[in-house]
Order: structure tokens, then C-alpha cells, then sequence
């Protein structure tokens, strides 16, 4: 693991908003799949122990993905992501919410603006999410900000794989 990548995680309350920058040791098509097609995704996108496990997934303007992190006793805490702005391998936007296994929406949400960008092989990530309600953000924080961390940690382990078999 390169101990000099970037990684912030920074959150501004009055703003309700989040700012996460972390930097990966690979290229940008490598990372811009990670974080947009389901095979990749379902594979690093929960905090371990648990796992990810997407429904179904468009990734399209107006699309969605639907997917669940599962516990090990099989408790499943599902997620609606809504593609509201793509463009490809530097930008994409979303509304996520959490929902029932049923598809309907546990309002409010956030928005989640992510930004790709490489430069000598390190690809940066820019996250930006804005909460709708500061109790929801609140409520949520601290246990987000731990599982994002390893969740993404998760992530660097399956780019470092992937990318000594290519």
C-alpha cells in the first residue's frame, strides 16, 4: 500500500454536507468502473463484514441502482441510488436514500457528487454529499465515516488485485 495516497475526510455541519477526497494507486478507467458497474461495485461497496449485493442497475442518466448491504446474520439495510448527471470517467451525481426491500424510499436523502481524476497512475476521487436533514447527518456520522473508511479500503485491495492481473 502507497502510505502517501491522499485521503480526507472532512465534514462541514452547518453546510450538511460532507467532503471525502481519497486518492487510489491506479488508472482512472480502472477506478471509474469500480465505482459504476455492478460487478465491480457489489465486490468492495460495504463495510466488512457485511457485503454489498446490488438488485438491479442502470447506470444512466434517470437510472438507478437498488442494492442492499447484507450483515453476516442476513440483516439487509437496502439503498436507492438515482443517476441524476453523468459524465463519463470525470463526473457523476446521484440521490441516494435508504429504502425498504421493497423499493420505496426512506426520505429524505443525500446528493453525492463524485470527481475522477488521474495523474501519474494515481487516480484521485472527490466526493462531495449534501444532506437534506442535519438530523439525518447527524444521526448518521460517526458510523459512516468508519464504515466508508474501510469500505473503502476494500476498494484499494480489489484495484491492487485487479490491477496485478492486468
Amino acid at each position: 500500500m502507497n502510505n502517501d495516497l491522499l485521503f480526507d475526510f472532512n465534514v462541514d455541519k452547518a453546510a450538511k454536507t460532507v467532503f471525502i477526497t481519497r486518492e487510489f494507486n491506479a488508472g482512472l478507467a480502472l477506478v471509474w468502473d469500480a465505482f459504476t458497474k455492478q460487478e465491480l461495485l457489489d465486490q468492495w461497496g460495504a463495510p466488512a463484514p457485511m457485503r454489498a449485493q446490488t438488485k438491479h442497475m442502470d447506470f444512466k442518466v434517470g437510472g438507478r441502482r437498488f442494492y442492499a448491504m447484507i450483515s453476516p446474520d442476513g440483516q439487509e439495510r437496502w439503498s436507492i441510488q438515482k443517476y441524476t448527471s453523468i459524465t463519463p470517467k470525470t463526473n457523476f451525481k446521484m440521490y441516494n436514500s435508504f429504502a425498504d426491500k421493497d423499493e420505496n424510499p426512506e426520505l429524505p436523502g443525500s446528493d453525492w457528487d463524485y470527481n475522477f481524476s488521474e495523474q501519474d497512475g494515481i487516480t484521485k476521487v472527490s466526493i462531495t454529499i449534501f444532506n437534506e436533514s442535519f438530523e439525518r447527518m447527524e444521526k448518521l456520522l460517526e458510523g459512516f465515516r468508519i464504515g466508508f473508511t474501510i469500505t473503502l479500503k476494500n476498494l484499494e485491495d480489489l484495484l491492487t488485485n485487479l490491477s496485478q492481473k492486468s
